[in-house]
């Protein structure tokens, strides 16, 4: 029996996986997707947020501005990609600048350090390319960046090394209540647990139906968004926001730890959390409200587009409380923006409360919270060669794009958690982060893959379940 399972591996659900594998405690994870990561986690505005949107007293303003706090640390000992780069909250009116002084008031009162109110020729000091009709903004230097999979890849590995269990392909079917425990019936097999946590994200509501118990209703949201070419990535150095509404945070102009430019999201309600297609008609809208902050975008720059779902919820604050018809069970819920930047406290606030439901969270004497990563085309060139002579396979690029070699995918694929396709290397390692988005080394990382997990090439997936990339053999034994 396992003392906590968690249900989902997002972003949430790792943070937890991560802080509770410190503790004296058998956790499992159970992952409905053939991969950690795959749900709002890898499709998001990788922001973290200062912390001054939220109503003073939620408990998203709490948790936003306590996750802000904690993330620069903890991406250093877990190796992460993070940038503290400030944020811009941009006015165009006098109604807008309204809205600055209540953004200022509420950042002030949820202890968001050193935000202040410039004027347009300030903002415009700071980011030339800003349009000239900012009349004001709100300057946040806490505001971040950081690389969102590589943060939920990098807890997830780490707790599994401390001893979690990870079950991939393990969507939840069904519960049982027992007096002293919880059994879960999931694609897999079935799994007996004390405490369950509800970490299912835009499928939270499902697992809390499973209680026999419908204690919100599911919103979920559409967010689209413009990738821009690394050649388009100074054009800002801060995250430029417009002023909120009622459906978001706004469109965003904003770098990324990698060194791109992201453009989005709009916000569009839809049906189901599996709703991530793109229209001409969003991204028409993306385009239009982002050139309203900076009208120099060239989104002719653009190598990808995509789209991710909110986990909107007709409660208006996170949603982190133990579920009315079962007293085993923590929802962790309603992970709406800034979910991503209250990550880890939110981890930490879910800890305390599985220890006023019974769980005691007595420290292991040995837990390594680190974990370190090759990236081959940072290292000092003395550091390059001493590594390609003991192991070649780093002397052989394979994505051109970013430098990626083969050792840096042969050591994702032997991670702690294997991925099993050609997108889980892309998140792992960065092949096929690039301007040809894979093009060149995608049917490399294929061989690569289909090799050293024994794989027949046929069954390969680009990404989730059922994305196979070959169909079969022709006629001269290639394949197709």
């Amino acid at each position: 029996m396992y003392d906590i399972a968690i249900v989902g591996c997002g972003i949430i659900g790792a943070s937890l996986a991560y802080q509770l594998s410190q503790y004296d405690l058998q956790v499992l994870v159970l992952e409905k997707e053939n991969d950690v990561a795959m749900g709002t986690t890898k499709a998001n505005s990788a922001i973290v947020h200062a912390g001054y949107d939220p109503e003073p007293g939620t408990l998203i303003a709490k948790l936003n501005v306590r996750g802000s706090e904690m993330m620069e640390e903890l991406c250093r000992k877990l190796d992460v990609r993070y940038k503290r780069i400030g944020s811009l909250v941009l006015a165009f009116d006098e109604n807008d600048r309204k809205h600055l002084e209540k953004l200022y008031n509420n950042g002030v009162k949820n202890g968001v350090p050193d935000i202040r109110i410039l004027s347009g020729k300030e903002a415009r000091d700071m980011e030339p390319n800003l349009s000239k009709q900012v009349c004001a903004a709100l300057y946040a230097p806490s505001a971040g960046i950081i690389d969102p999979w590589g943060l939920c890849l990098a807890e997830a590995e780490t707790a599994v090394r401390n001893g979690v269990t990870v079950k991939l392909r393990s969507g939840v079917t069904g519960l049982e209540q027992r007096p002293d425990s919880i059994v879960l019936h999931t694609e897999s097999s079935d799994y007996e647990t004390r405490y369950v946590v509800n970490c299912a994200g835009g499928w939270g509501h499902e697992i809390c139906a499973l209680t026999g118990e419908t204690e919100w209703e599911a919103m979920p949201s559409r967010g689209e968004y413009y990738l821009l070419d690394k050649s388009s990535g100074n054009l800002v150095n801060h995250v430029i926001f417009q002023c909120p509404t009622a459906a978001g945070k706004g469109v965003l102009v904003t770098q990324t730890v990698h060194g791109n430019l992201l453009v989005g999201p709009n916000a569009v309600p839809v049906q189901s959390p599996y709703s991530r297609e793109t229209s001409l008609a969003g991204l028409d809208a993306v385009a239009e409200a982002s050139r309203k902050s900076v009208d120099g975008i060239d989104l002719r720059q653009s190598i990808r587009n995509f789209a991710g779902v909110r986990a909107v919820t007709s409660e208006s604050d996170f949603i982190i409380r133990p579920a009315k018809a079962c007293p085993r069970m923590l929802h962790v819920a309603g992970i709406k923006s800034p979910g991503l930047s209250a990550a880890p406290a939110i981890a930490e606030y879910a800890a305390s409360q599985l220890e006023q439901m019974g769980i005691v969270l007595k420290k292991k004497p040995e837990w390594d919270g680190t974990r370190t990563q090759i990236r081959f085309k940072e290292l000092p060139q003395a550091e390059k060669a001493e590594l390609i002579r003991k192991d070649p396979r780093y002397g052989r690029v394979i994505c051109r794009c970013e430098t990626i070699t083969e050792g840096e995918i042969v050591a994702a694929i032997h991670s702690p958690i294997p991925p099993c396709s050609i997108d889980g290397i892309k998140r792992r390692a960065g092949a096929g982060m690039g301007r040809c988005q894979g093009g060149f080394c995608g049917p490399r990382v294929l061989s690569i893959l289909s090799r050293e997990l024994g794989m027949n090439p046929l069954d390969v997936l680009q990404d989730g379940d059922g994305t196979k990339l070959l169909i079969g053999e022709t006629k001269g034994g290639t394949m197709a």
